[in-house]
């Protein structure tokens, strides 16, 4: 995770005709997290949809380095597959061992659901699947899109441990919420100071 490093300057979203925000810019380094806060339809989504760079931005740059793994609304988990399965793939493609899927499927409260077909969890069952195959990415940008939504207090209060951690293990993390999110030395950005 050495050397990750995000950089977003005087970024600008547009939709439609519409600009939700322009004239952003912050920069994180390993070791640091920041939550971007404002309510639903301020651009909070597709500010973490452009800087893992799945958007073109309106205007301004985004700057990356170090691997990105990045939680939304959509888990790239393949629905019609068990969950014990369906991460069993990913961990091919991202390198993840049996073993540290085991343990952050531990973790998170999933060992119990792997034999259960992905379409079939519950909001919350879905987002520590998500997180689970964050932790096996060893990705060291992490992208958070409402974490925290559909988790009980005790599960909210884990996925915060999660990001203290990876931050001090040299990961860097973005966070975009309108929820209390409480990680020691988190920054926090209202996305609303910036609409056009």
């Amino acid at each position: 995770m050495e050397g990750c490093r995000l950089a977003v300057k005087d970024l600008a979203c547009r939709r439609g005709a519409r600009v939700l925000f322009r004239g952003l810019s912050f920069e994180l380094r390993a070791g640091e997290a920041l939550q971007v806060v404002g309510p639903n339809g301020t651009g909070k989504s597709s500010l973490l949809r452009i800087v893992a760079g799945l958007l073109r931005p309106f205007a301004g740059t985004v700057d990356r380095e170090g691997s990105i793994g990045l939680v939304d609304e959509r888990p790239a988990l393949d629905e019609h597959l068990p969950l014990g399965r369906a991460l069993a793939f990913w961990g091919r493609i991202d390198g993840g061992g049996f073993k540290s899927r085991e343990s952050a499927s531990d973790r998170l409260g999933v060992t119990g659901v792997l034999d259960v077909p992905v379409q079939y969890l519950s909001t919350g069952q879905r987002k520590r699947a998500a997180l689970t195959r964050l932790l096996c990415q060893q990705a060291a940008v992490w992208l958070l899109d409402e974490p925290l939504n559909g988790l009980d207090t005790g599960m909210a209060r884990e996925c915060e441990k999660l990001v203290a951690d990876h931050c001090r293990a040299g990961g860097l993390v973005l966070v975009a919420s309108h929820q209390p999110f409480e990680v020691p030395g988190l920054r926090s950005i209202a996305l609303a100071d910036f609409a056009s």
